[in-house]
């Protein structure tokens, strides 16, 4: 087994390469290096015979019973966190041309994509392999780009690569239409005005979009392609390839695959909005396995403030239930916390396999103490 040197040696030479996983592949690596090694995971897959379809529903948003859309992201919301929608209002050519030009970004030789290559968060664009490569217990089998839009600065065309400028431009923008109309459906899922969380709340403030790229891995049993994590953010839009999959989510410890539905985004809760939402909405947690076989694309846009970004955050503690008579009032199971904050944390331990939410849970209180807390918190 490596020591801590030698591994941290391995590491600062991968990341001296600016070539990613994919240099790796390109350099016809035949077995999977230490860094990339995971242990085994005692959880079980469930076998999709054995898994309800509509475990991880597909919902219309064309349905013209608005109502009847509000029950069922709330349900979904509430259970599994995670669920798919069509009819979404993004062209399926704009899509397929968004999933080609993140593939023609990534196998682009090294000399291309080098010159994005930095850990500099500060910078809008940013093309790097493993957020946490020098945090997390083990690398996983993915490189990534990184696109960052908020109301203190967005990422400029003219700073994005080349080979995916024109569609990323015109997908963001879709992305984060969509992102309104889900807002408006979650709010009124909380009982909530539509507009909500989306304006009242800021949690359409910012968006940050990841760029995946999943190589054909020559040893896939000993690593992943994305560890187990939850999301930190209030809310992810999931575009991912139709050939390959490898998405899962953990439901009833067993790992459930979601199948790629053609012209499909999967939706799921962010810890923070799990947060706000005082546990109503669940974000559940979920990985990428690595494959053998062929490439995986996706792109992943999470819904959240910049990350120096100081607004707090509580629990919404007074909501309506899920029946329309049921007023729930609740005492706050989490400390508010900043953008800032929660990210700072997020990065310090990387993808370890532990929630980021359990660092703001709030201890329970004694039976016997009256239901008052400082920490619990209504929107402004």
């Amino acid at each position: 087994m490596a020591t801590g040197s030698s591994r941290l040696r391995d590491l600062q030479a991968f990341d001296d390469t600016k070539a990613g996983v994919k240099g790796l592949v390109d350099a016809g690596v035949t077995a999977v290096p230490a860094i990339f090694h995971h242990r085994p995971d005692p959880v079980p897959v469930a076998n999709p015979s054995d898994v309800d379809d509509a475990v991880v529903p597909v919902i219309d948003l064309a349905d013209v019973d608005r109502d009847r859309v509000v029950v069922q992201v709330r349900a979904a919301a509430e259970t599994v966190g995670f669920f798919q929608v069509v009819n979404h209002g993004i062209p399926g050519e704009l899509i397929d041309e968004t999933l080609s030009a993140v593939r023609r970004f990534h196998e682009q030789p090294a000399e291309a994509k080098r010159p994005y290559y930095t850990r500099d968060r500060a910078r809008k664009v940013r093309y790097n392999s493993n957020f946490d490569l020098f945090q997390s217990p083990a690398a996983n089998w993915r490189d990534t780009l990184f696109l960052e839009m908020s109301q203190e600065g967005s990422a400029a065309p003219e700073e994005m690569p080349a080979a995916c400028r024109g569609a990323l431009v015109d997908y963001l923008a879709a992305v984060q239409r969509l992102g309104v109309t889900m807002s408006e459906l979650l709010s009124e899922a909380l009982g909530l005005p539509a507009g909500y969380l989306g304006q009242d709340a800021g949690c359409l403030d910012g968006l940050i979009a990841g760029a995946h790229y999943y190589p054909a891995c020559p040893e896939p049993h000993l690593t992943l392609g994305t560890t187990r994590h939850s999301d930190p953010c209030f809310l992810t839009l999931l575009l991912q390839d139709t050939a390959m999959g490898g998405l899962q989510v953990l439901l009833e410890r067993q790992w459930v695959d979601v199948p790629p539905v053609a012209g499909a985004l999967v939706v799921n809760i962010g810890d923070l909005l799990q947060l706000v939402s005082n546990d109503r909405l669940k974000s559940v947690e979920h990985r990428v396995v690595a494959s053998g076989v062929g490439s995986r694309v996706s792109v992943a846009c999470l819904f959240r403030p910049q990350y120096a970004s100081t607004r707090a955050y509580g629990p919404l503690v007074t909501a309506s239930g899920s029946d329309d008579d049921d007023t729930r009032t609740r005492l706050p199971a989490y400390r508010s916390t900043t953008t800032a904050e929660f990210m700072a944390y997020y990065n310090s331990k990387g993808l370890d396999g532990r929630s980021a939410l359990d660092h703001f849970r709030l201890p329970p209180p004694p039976i016997s103490t009256p239901s008052t807390s400082a920490d619990s918190a209504s929107f402004p």
